[in-house]
C-alpha cells in the first residue's frame, strides 16, 4: 500500500510538472503573439498616417475613428490610449528587426515602461538586461528611475587612447561598477548619521535589493570576512564573487570622505586575497571602496589612478532628485575624462 501510494504521488507530481510547464509555454507563446500583433497594429497605424502626409490632426483622427470601429467589431482593449501605445511601440522599435524588438521574455507592461526611455542606447541596454536577467517590471522601473545605465557608464573610461579615442569593447570591471550607487531601499532617514556597521547590516538584511543594485553576476560570500596571516587577522566588510568576471569582489564601507588610508587598506586586502584565497582559475581580486564623498586629490595621486583592481565610488542612502543624480553622473564623467586627458597629454 505504501509503495502504491509512493508511486501514485510521484506520478501526480510528474503530471503537475508537465501541465505547469505546458501552461507556462502557452503563456509565453500567447504573450509573444500579442506583442507581435501590437507591433503590427502600430505599424499599420503609422502607414495610414503617412498616407495622410503625417498631419498631426489627421493622425489623431485615424486613431479616434479606429478606436470606435475596433471597439464595435471586437470589443474592449482598443481605447485611444491603447492604440496610441501600439503606435508608439512600433515607432520606438521601428529601426529594429521585429524579431529583435519583440522579446518573448518581456511582457507588454515591460514595453510600456521601456517606451518612456528616450535614449536608444539606454533602451537597448534595458531590453537586453530585462530579457537575460529576468527583471520584473518593478525592478525595471526602479533601474530607469535611478538612471542605472547612466550610472554604469559614469564609472567607465569613455575614451581609450589606445583605440583611436574610441571606447574599448573588452569586458572589464568597469562594465560592472556604477557611480554613484543608490541604496534608498535601506530607508535610512536624513540627516544620515548611521555607522558603517549599521549600514553594512542593513545591506545584508536587504540582500536581494543590494544584489539588484550591484548588477549581474554577483553572489554573496560573507560579511566581516576574516583573512589571516601568520601574525594578524583582518576583517573585510563584504565579500562577493562575480561569476561573469570570475573573481572575488571586496567591499569596504566608509561613512566619510575618501582618504589615502582607505585606498592603502583596500590595496592590502586585495593583495592578501589574491595571495591567500584566489584560486588558479580565478581572475585577480577587485576591491571597491564605497564612500559618501570622494576626494579628487586622493583619486588623482593615490594608487586608485593606475590600479585596474581598485575602485572608489560614492553611495547615496536616499533617492536623489533627477537633477541631483544627473549632476553627480556628469561630475564623475568629467573627473574620469580629466584623468584620461592628463594621461594622453
Amino acid at each position: 500500500m505504501n509503495e502504491f501510494h509512493t508511486n501514485a504521488t510521484s506520478l501526480t507530481k510528474d503530471i503537475v510538472q508537465i501541465l505547469n510547464s505546458a501552461r507556462q509555454n502557452a503563456y509565453k507563446a500567447v504573450n509573444t503573439a500579442m506583442l507581435e500583433a501590437y507591433w503590427h497594429i502600430g505599424k499599420r497605424i503609422v502607414e495610414e498616417e503617412q498616407s495622410g502626409n503625417i498631419r498631426a490632426a489627421y493622425g489623431e483622427g485615424v486613431i479616434k475613428q479606429l478606436s470606435k470601429d475596433l471597439s464595435r467589431e471586437i470589443g474592449k482593449g482598443f481605447s485611444i490610449a491603447n492604440l496610441e501605445n501600439f503606435r508608439k511601440f512600433y515607432l520606438t522599435f521601428s529601426d529594429e528587426q521585429k524579431s529583435y524588438a519583440v522579446r518573448r521574455e518581456l511582457s507588454w507592461t515591460h514595453y510600456r515602461i521601456l517606451m518612456r526611455v528616450d535614449d536608444p542606447a539606454a533602451r537597448t541596454y534595458y531590453v537586453n538586461e530585462c530579457a537575460t536577467q529576468m527583471w520584473s517590471t518593478r525592478t525595471l522601473e526602479r533601474h530607469i528611475s535611478t538612471f542605472y545605465y547612466q550610472r554604469l557608464l559614469s564609472s567607465q573610461k569613455q575614451y581609450d587612447p589606445l583605440s583611436n579615442n574610441e571606447r574599448s569593447e573588452i569586458v572589464s570591471a568597469n562594465d560592472f561598477i556604477k557611480d554613484p550607487y543608490v541604496f534608498e531601499f535601506l530607508n535610512v532617514s536624513e540627516p544620515v548619521n548611521a555607522l558603517e556597521l549599521e549600514i553594512e547590516k542593513a545591506l545584508i538584511n536587504n540582500l536581494q535589493h543590494f544584489l539588484l543594485e550591484l548588477g549581474k553576476g554577483f553572489s554573496f560570500v560573507g560579511r566581516q570576512f576574516r583573512i589571516s596571516t601568520e601574525t594578524s587577522h583582518f576583517y573585510i566588510d563584504l565579500v562577493f564573487y562575480n561569476y561573469l568576471l570570475k573573481c572575488f569582489v571586496l567591499f569596504d564601507l566608509k561613512t566619510a570622505k575618501l582618504t589615502h588610508q582607505d585606498t592603502g587598506q583596500m590595496d592590502m586586502y586585495i593583495r592578501m586575497f589574491d595571495d591567500l584565497k584566489k584560486q588558479d582559475d580565478d581572475n585577480p581580486t577587485i576591491g571597491i571602496i564605497l564612500c559618501t564623498e570622494k576626494d579628487e586629490t586622493v583619486v588623482k595621486y593615490s594608487i586608485l589612478n593606475d590600479s585596474k583592481q581598485l575602485f572608489a565610488t560614492k553611495y547615496m542612502l536616499y533617492l536623489p532628485t533627477e537633477e541631483e543624480l544627473i549632476a553627480e553622473i556628469e561630475r564623475e564623467k568629467r573627473l574620469i575624462q580629466t584623468q584620461i586627458n592628463e594621461k594622453i597629454g
